[in-house]
């Protein structure tokens, strides 16, 4: 038995933030059903077409998902909304503030007559204060909690090549739904969970955040270096580059000794701490390079290990498709799509006895027909909704 087995999450999601939280919920089992838009369903269906037509966003957090095509402002919607949620355990949305509650699926109006029932709103700022109501997309709110501040080079701000905000608000929102349903099941009531994307990135600048406690001088960008540790980031060699990391003095003189056969650099008083290391940064890469560059990738990571000295390969997207750790503990799985057969990464923190979930992408409005049956509407009434515009 997977550990949500006989758990339904209805969700009326798009992007990433709620459907990535819906995904890892279906991951360990939880039945989710997907509430889409007719004939265009979840806007990031569009975003791209990189997986053989299918969309690459779409494809990472939608897998194991039921898609019922219904537009949820129809007046025939309100009927088929109420049926869902008497059979749902969480309700979980990501629209624009104040939506779910005009359609009559805001908590304060469900809980009456569902007091078992858990709802996940996850909003840009949250559902007060006066952010409430503005629109807020992850590079917005990487820009709103500071990220740009301290990422990027000294003169060029740089965004995540991730969506992190999103990303951050979607796994408290799962975690958080984790910890409503165990509490659910001790004391047998659900509960109202509210994400914002800004405070959920604002909890993972903590470091930042203190550093310039006061209004102390905050962390500098430094590209893919690391702010106050040095040296630590990517050092070139003389055919690519090595990422490398120290993080206390014995590595510093190891380092010296074993990798860059410098002893006499371990006790330079330019270099005798990571505070002097961090301060004489161009002197001490001077004397790194003068060495890496006669050697090769694989000179320096041989080095490094032996040392040994904390180090990986700056790989691209290409490289961790291949990459030997990944293939070496079996993670690759095969899912189904519209499009057939894709390879799929297992979710992290598997279960040893019980693998996850990991049924197929739906194609929009593909179980439609089903899910209204098993809502009680026959065939004849779905053909009258549909012809109403009401599903697809």
């Amino acid at each position: 038995m997977q550990p949500l087995e006989g758990v339904t999450v209805v969700t009326l999601e798009h992007a990433i933030a709620a459907p990535l939280a819906t995904r890892h919920l279906a991951d360990l089992g939880a039945r989710v059903i997907k509430i889409e838009r007719p004939g265009s369903g979840d806007f990031a269906r569009g975003y791209d077409q990189r997986v053989n037509g299918l969309c690459s966003h779409f494809v990472w957090c939608n897998r194991s998902k039921e898609s019922l095509a219904l537009d949820a402002k129809h007046p025939e919607a309100a009927d088929i909304l109420a049926r869902l949620v008497g059979r749902a355990d969480v309700l979980m949305q990501n629209l624009a503030p104040g939506a779910a509650t005009r359609l009559g699926l805001g908590y304060e109006s469900l809980v009456e007559n569902h007091p078992e029932l858990i709802v996940c709103d996850i909003s840009g700022y949250g559902d007060n204060g006066p952010s409430r109501d503005r629109k807020a997309y992850d590079l917005l709110i990487q820009s709103e909690a500071g990220l740009l501040s301290v990422t990027g080079s000294p003169d060029q701000m740089a965004k995540t090549g991730i969506s992190i905000a999103d990303i951050a608000a979607g796994m408290y929102a799962y975690s958080q739904v984790l910890a409503a349903l165990i509490q659910r099941g001790r004391t047998g009531r659900g509960t109202r969970i509210e994400v914002s994307m800004l405070e959920a990135l604002g909890e993972w600048m903590g470091y930042p955040l203190y550093y310039a406690y006061e209004g102390a001088e905050p962390p500098p960008r430094t590209g893919a270096f690391h702010a106050t540790i040095y040296p630590y980031g990517p050092f070139a060699t003389a055919d690519g580059e090595v990422m490398l990391g120290l993080q206390n003095e014995r590595e510093w003189q190891r380092f010296c000794s074993d990798v860059l056969k410098r002893p006499e650099l371990a006790t330079d008083a330019r270099f005798s701490s990571n505070f002097d290391r961090s301060a004489h940064r161009e002197a001490l890469d001077a004397e790194i390079h003068a060495v890496f560059s006669t050697l090769t990738v694989n000179e320096v990571e041989a080095r490094l290990d032996q040392a040994p000295i904390a180090n990986a390969r700056v790989n691209d997207m290409a490289a961790l498709w291949s990459h030997p750790q990944l293939a070496a503990r079996e993670r690759w799985r095969t899912i189904d799509s519209p499009v057939g057969p894709l390879p799929s990464l297992l979710p992290p923190g598997t279960w040893h006895d019980d693998g996850p979930r990991m049924d197929p992408v739906p194609a929009l409005g593909e179980h439609t027909d089903a899910i209204l049956m098993e809502l009680g509407y026959d065939d004849a009434t779905i053909g009258q909704l549909r012809n109403a515009g009401a599903v697809g």
